[in-house]
């Protein structure tokens, strides 16, 4: 069964608007795969409505036809399809590197597959060649995760790629063996070469995407990236782009440590005690927030959570208050893999002190957005819930539950309430993000979120629905925090 949110009902939660309801605008379904990717918006057949690109894969480790899908946001029609040789879990970055016109999808994920994709026709501009000589290349045959943007530093007038590979998918829980270093790089956007390279400066495996952002005071260019895993130590780190350009990570700033745990949900960015610099929150896996200054780096608050995980980044708004910017975070109750119920919480983002505390749903990792739909001045929470008994027992039952549902929701915190955008019977989300934004340029707010099948097994992609919801919602004041890494993917509030 699929409903979305009756007029009525969706009237009561925002204020009086021309449109009177939600409409599902396309549904669209993919058989035998599923998504660890979260869409990314880009118009690549020039129609003045923005398309649909996201990751895609039947296993892990297996290859597909369907690795990336480029989506008419109009109609909902695939526009084009790239093979992978493995899930391609990360999100993708745009650039116009050939001149044509259209933006260029450049998109990572397992296998080692990082590439550069034609934005017209999906051809392969370009793909990461596997380097087993080079001292620092040979350690990047594992995983690429969400790209960001650096500086042109070649001289060619593109911006270059920012990309992290590591994390050994197939090491065992628990233990050392086969986790070798992570590696950030710098790629040519225009021929992918790499034009500087260095391991993790702790020698940790990394699964973090990393963030690239300029210093308002010095011009200087700064990268915040993150090591360890699920059960392996790790620290959050501050290089400055010229270190890694120099092959020197060994000056990184250590900001943040976890025992047993790394940093694997990539970082926000924001002004969070007002001084005109960036400030840096994020999560450890342990469940470990931490806010770092930007101007000392040091740091401003920290707050653990015990009993809880998390592999999820931060939405940032006003949420319970408009002093204070705040984050949006969820946690995970149990120790990975045996998840079992989805905490939510807001903080403050100046003192770390708790402004909302709720458990609604079942486990899940893909990140929140916001967005402030009912205009009072105070942003609601978009995120994905998985309905199901989470507390169960044995382990085969947690990774295998019964009578799954997903809701699509939004968190009004003023009135302590959440509604249900859209709800569908034996499907769940686990990964990936929604989208929120104007896909149309009509002045309303769109969402964009996908869906899987085979409600009874959390690990397995058997299918997937990819929907657009065109709402009621009128947007009156740039979209800010609308998509995974906010609404510019770069991790950056501003």
């Amino acid at each position: 069964m699929r409903k979305l949110l009756t007029a009525a009902a969706f009237l009561c939660f925002i204020s009086c608007q021309k449109r009177t309801q939600s409409e599902l605008v396309w549904d669209e379904s993919y058989f035998q795969i599923g998504s660890q990717s979260s869409p990314r918006t880009v118009d690549l057949n020039h129609d003045g409505v923005l398309d649909i690109v996201m990751g895609a894969g039947r296993g892990e480790t297996v290859a597909t036809e369907q690795g990336v899908l480029a989506v008419d946001g109009k109609t909902g029609k695939l526009l084009w399809q790239q093979k992978a040789p493995a899930h391609v879990v990360g999100s993708a970055s745009f650039q116009d590197i050939n001149d044509d016109g259209t933006p260029e999808v450049f998109i990572g994920g397992r296998g080692n597959f990082m590439a550069a994709l034609d934005g017209g026709s999906g051809a392969e501009i370009w793909k990461f060649q596997f380097n087993d000589t080079d001292p620092v290349l040979r350690y990047a045959r594992f995983n690429f995760y969400s790209s960001t943007w650096a500086p042109d530093v070649n001289g060619d007038g593109k911006k270059e790629l920012l990309v992290v590979n590591g994390g050994n998918w197939s090491a065992p829980a628990g233990s050392s063996d086969g986790r070798l270093p992570g590696v950030l790089m710098i790629l040519d956007s225009k021929s992918g070469h790499v034009l500087a390279a260095d391991t993790m400066p702790d020698a940790q495996e990394s699964y973090m995407s990393p963030v690239c952002y300029q210093e308002h005071e010095t011009g200087q260019w700064k990268v915040i990236f993150g090591t360890g895993g699920e059960t392996q130590s790790g620290s959050l780190y501050m290089a400055k782009l010229e270190d890694l350009l120099q092959q020197n990570l060994r000056s990184s700033k250590r900001l943040a440590t976890e025992t047993g745990h790394g940093f694997i949900a990539p970082p926000v960015l924001a002004d969070f005690n007002k001084d005109g610099v960036l400030d840096i929150a994020a999560v450890s896996h342990a469940g470990t927030v931490v806010a770092i200054d930007g101007k000392s780096s040091e740091q401003l608050w920290k707050r653990s959570f015990t009993g809880m995980e998390s592999s999820t980044s931060f939405a940032v708004g006003y949420f319970t208050q408009k002093e204070n910017l705040e984050i949006f975070a969820v946690l995970d109750s149990g120790t990975w893999p045996n998840y079992t119920f989805a905490n939510q919480l807001v903080l403050d983002g100046t003192s770390g002190a708790i402004n909302y505390q709720n458990r609604i749903g079942c486990f899940v990792v893909s990140s929140p957005v916001s967005y402030d739909i009912d205009k009072d001045g105070f942003d609601e929470a978009f995120l994905n819930i998985n309905d199901y008994q989470c507390d169960m027992e044995m382990p085969e039952d947690i990774l295998n539950p019964l009578g799954i549902s997903h809701q699509l929701i939004a968190i009004d915190f003023q009135s302590d309430q959440h509604q249900i955008i859209d709800q569908t019977e034996r499907f769940r989300n686990i990964f990936s993000s929604p989208w929120i934004g104007d896909l149309d340029d009509d002045g309303y707010l769109d969402i964009v979120y996908s869906v899987y099948n085979h409600a009874n097994d959390l690990r397995r992609f058997l299918g997937m629905s990819l929907k657009r919801v065109s709402t009621p919602i009128k947007i009156r004041k740039p979209v800010k925090w609308g998509a995974y890494m906010g609404s510019n993917g770069d991790g950056i509030y501003e």
